[in-house]
């Protein structure tokens, strides 16, 4: 069979389900994909070679393996078109399909049954405890719709064909570009990959050593901290930087660095600028940091490799273009660093 005349059935399936969508419905997605094998079964009563497995493993991708067609079965009680799919890895593809087809069943609203070639249908990729694809068929008369593979700059059966390390080459320079403003840590990389910790910690359950040094740590990756106190979003890559390398979590970033629970602890007196003394209290720390932390974590958060003995300096220039009112070069460090 030919693939127009494939999806000449195709277009007679969903219409044939759209008029039993809106007659009597349907409840459930195994329901939905049982009648979609039905259908397609009784269409194909002719075609001796492609016969509707009903039997097929739960887990196979696609759901309907007819030959070199394939269909997988989408269901909603939602008016919508969007729905996520199978993982990245395709481990349980069935290898003789070439090409794949959505039925896709939507209850919600007015209810119809489409149908839309996969390849095209993927418009996203998203994690969760593993890459999934997320498919969304276009509304009627939509135009100019990219899928995720053109976006990706890869055909969907070259990708299909690649190992996982290679795949995620590919989802990761997409996440990086969809978010170019955010630290994707659940991604990793190949060159800076790490794990998150499996046991997450409270902050506010670490003894006081601990807590300083990762302070210490934060304020050094983040000199965005030594913004005004109107600066939004500037605690944003401290609380995901404690997160995603430390397992810490913390409830009130801005309480870490400027409260004046860690500026005047012994609550001797109420003068002076909160941040300014708080970092005066973890000059120790930030020496320390500076020449035990991991050259690539500088790369990742300043954008460049700084050797150690230098890294308190350079983050200094940095917090001097940054911080309103003082300058830390001149009041920190007895003023050794001072500049400008």
């Amino acid at each position: 069979m030919k693939k127009e005349e494939f999806e000449r059935l195709l277009d007679v399936c969903c219409g044939a389900l759209t008029h039993e969508a809106k007659k009597s419905g349907f409840s459930t997605s195994l329901q939905f994909e049982n009648r979609v094998r039905e259908v397609l079964d009784d269409l194909l009563k002719d075609e001796s070679e492609m016969r509707v497995d009903f039997d097929s493993p739960p887990q196979a991708f696609p759901d309907i393996a007819l030959g070199e067609y394939g269909v997988e079965v989408k269901f909603t009680l939602a008016d919508t078109w969007k729905s996520i799919a199978n993982s990245i890895q395709e481990s349980q593809r069935v290898q003789s399909v070439k090409y794949i087809y959505i039925v896709f069943g939507k209850m919600g609203g007015k209810p119809e049954v489409r149908w839309g070639d996969y390849e095209k249908s993927v418009v996203h990729v998203r994690t969760s405890h593993v890459p999934r694809f997320e498919v969304e068929l276009p509304s009627k008369g939509e135009t100019g719709r990219k899928s995720l593979f053109e976006l990706m700059g890869v055909s969907y059966s070259d990708f299909s064909k690649m190992g996982i390390n290679e795949k995620m080459k590919y989802v990761r320079s997409y996440a990086k570009k969809m978010h170019p403003n955010e630290r994707l840590w659940w991604m990793g990389d190949e060159e800076n990959e790490h794990a998150l910790p499996l046991n997450i910690r409270l902050y506010t359950h670490l003894d006081e050593n601990e807590r300083n040094r990762l302070r210490a740590e934060t304020y050094l990756l983040c000199p965005q901290i030594l913004k005004s106190g109107r600066a939004k979003r500037k605690y944003d890559d401290a609380a995901m930087f404690l997160l995603s390398y430390h397992g810490v979590l913390c409830h009130q970033a801005r309480d870490l660095f400027s409260a004046g629970s860690v500026a005047n602890p012994n609550n001797d007196d109420n003068g002076g600028l909160y941040i300014e003394r708080a970092l005066k209290l973890l000059e120790p720390e930030l020496q320390k940091a500076a020449v035990e932390m991991d050259d690539a974590l500088f790369v990742e958060y300043w954008g460049e490799s700084v050797k150690p003995e230098s890294r308190i300096r350079k983050w200094l220039e940095k917090a001097d273009a940054i911080a309103k009112g003082w300058k830390p070069s001149f009041s920190l460090f007895g003023g050794k660093y001072a500049h400008g």
